[in-house]
């Protein structure tokens, strides 16, 4: 039987999640829709919403879904009028209300599999188990320093390359403990270097994870990048071209000797892990060194104190969490099979 899980691709920012977002999206199975940033936002908050078991509260989240502020739900192509009718039509759930949205886009193009892209996912991969208990997660990895690089040269990103390099340790640290915790059938890690060099072989080791066949399609991601990589997003501007190797080791040019330096003795470790060379820098500065450990330490306890509020939250819970609005998840509740398309209203 063909899955149905949800799929979420991860990694730190700048490592070619939205090209690997495109590729999947490119699938005639699969929808994945540009960052909708509603998602962690809305589980932190979902004392505020009440029992998802009551219509009411469904549609008071599915609004807030879908004309917050900073929800980016616009960026779906979707009416909000429908997504707030099959939100209170659907199962009472806090999960199934958020997968409703993603239920939809994969509607609009008419597909039965949807998928989520944003980076920073990659510190909330217990969080969305709770939501989406069947879900698949796809970590894309790539240099450091690369990234390091990249990051510097966002509009968006305000810290320095010494948090950039915090940022990547995170998403590295936490790669090795999924890789190691989650079954093999619901993590997955692949090397944006090897993506971008053999993107066939690639992506059909990918499509083997999550069940599906690969589509040559998905080996030209740009012809999908206007409908799917909204505009003002100017810095995902090589994504309407070829996929291409000409990315990589930027990091050389792109980065001032110190913050070679710097990298190769805090991250070096976990870039020879994951088959990166060093280049033989001297050592860094102490001062440099102490302050990416002084910026690690600030996003652990940041992460931690989070982490424990949640768990207050988890007591005091009003209602059903996890989704179940695909076979797994109905399957794990205990229910039975749905009928074909009996979530989402005509």
């Amino acid at each position: 039987m063909p899955s149905d899980r949800p799929i979420f691709v991860i990694g730190c920012p700048r490592s070619g999640t939205t090209m690997l977002q495109l590729m999947l999206h490119s699938h005639p199975r699969i929808a994945v829709p540009p960052e909708t940033r509603f998602v962690v936002p809305a589980y932190f908050s979902r004392r505020m919403y009440g029992d998802m078991r009551l219509a009411e509260n469904r549609r008071r989240l599915a609004t807030w879904i879908a004309t917050g502020k900073n929800t980016k739900f616009r960026e779906l192509g979707l009416d909000a009028d429908e997504f707030v009718r099959a939100a209170m039509l659907g199962p009472g759930s806090f999960g199934s209300v958020i997968g409703m949205a993603f239920q939809c886009y994969a509607e609009r193009f008419g597909k039965p599999r949807w998928g989520d892209k944003r980076p920073s996912y990659y510190r909330h991969v217990e969080m969305l188990l709770r939501m989406f208990p069947d879900a698949q997660f796809v970590h894309l990895i790539r240099d450091g320093r690369d990234c390091v690089a990249s990051l510097k040269e966002m509009p968006w990103y305000r810290p320095d390359a010494i948090y950039a390099a915090a940022n990547w340790a995170e998403s590295i640290d936490f790669a090795k403990r999924y890789a190691r915790k989650l079954p093999k059938d619901t993590y997955y890690q692949l090397r944006y270097e090897d993506l971008t060099a053999d993107p066939e072989t690639e992506l059909k080791r990918l499509c083997d994870f999550l069940g599906e066949e690969y589509d040559p399609a998905m080996c030209e991601p740009w012809h999908i990048a206007e409908i799917a990589v909204p505009k003002h997003k100017v810095w995902h501007s090589n994504t309407h071209g070829e996929v291409t190797t000409a990315h990589s080791g930027k990091w050389v040019t792109k980065l001032e000797p110190w913050e070679i330096a710097l990298c190769e003795a805090v991250l070096g470790d976990r870039l020879v892990a994951h088959g990166y060379e060093l280049s033989g820098a001297p050592k860094p500065d102490r001062r440099h060194v102490a302050a990416f450990k002084e910026a690690y330490h600030r996003r652990r306890l940041s992460r931690l104190r989070k982490y424990n509020r949640d768990r207050l939250t988890r007591l005091r819970e009003p209602g059903p969490i996890a989704a179940l609005l695909t076979e797994g998840q109905r399957r794990l509740a205990g229910l039975p099979r749905q009928r074909d398309r009996e979530l989402i209203p005509r």
